[in-house]
């Protein structure tokens, strides 16, 4: 799949929900240098498209 940004998803140990306490379900952008730029509230009517664009263009302009 190709979004034009890197992507990851969790595998089976669920690792990244363990570490972020993503249930039961959560999105998170993280930049490269491993901060959290968009902490989606719990799911799934915690996810904003309109405030996860709003942190992409953010990190894209700086």
């Amino acid at each position: 799949m190709q979004y034009g940004i890197q992507t990851y998803v969790d595998e089976i140990d669920d690792a990244v929900m363990i570490a972020y306490a993503a249930w039961p379900e959560r999105l998170y952008l993280i930049d490269t240098d491993q901060r959290v730029l968009y902490p989606g509230a719990r799911g799934p009517g915690g996810f904003s498209p309109t405030e996860l664009q709003a942190a992409i263009e953010t990190k894209i302009s700086h």
